[in-house]
């Protein structure tokens, strides 16, 4: 079975991620979304309600499994069994970042890095953008899935 594991905040998720997994299920047989835990960063969203957005989000979809981690991801790419990271690229400054991660993951473990371009009405939407969008009190609806919009 051919697993690929996507790492990220996902605070919040956006369409661009929801464009990346749901491309990504054509090509592998589950998607583990990973919700990487980093107790030195301050969130909008608590893990629980981030994770909460995702499976809602995938509910109708059985090959995507939401989970949470800690540490570095190929060393839960390795405990869980993984030998694929997805990730998505929206512009050049993108894939200079990723391309030095996958670099190095590859350096420490036998793990692949899978890119996906942004869908092009995507690829402008940061989950940064959004939490802006959101803390000034605009229409951050057009910028998320469903399961993401507030009460």
């Amino acid at each position: 079975m051919k697993r690929a594991l996507f790492p990220g905040s996902f605070d919040p998720l956006t369409l661009g991620h929801y464009d990346i997994i749901k491309r990504g299920v054509t090509l592998f047989d589950e998607i583990v979304v990973a919700i990487g835990v980093n107790a030195s960063k301050k969130y909008m969203f608590s893990l629980e309600e981030r994770k909460k957005f995702i499976e809602d989000a995938f509910a109708d979809e059985p090959k995507v499994k939401v989970v949470t981690y800690k540490g570095l991801t190929v060393d839960f790419c390795k405990d869980i069994g993984v030998k694929f990271i997805l990730r998505g690229l929206r512009n050049p400054a993108d894939f200079e970042f990723e391309k030095a991660i996958a670099h190095t993951n590859r350096d420490l473990a036998p793990i692949e890095t899978v890119f996906l371009l942004t869908a092009a009405k995507t690829s402008y939407i940061a989950s940064s953008i959004v939490r802006d969008v959101i803390r000034h009190n605009g229409d951050y609806t057009k910028l998320v899935p469903k399961s993401v919009r507030l009460k």
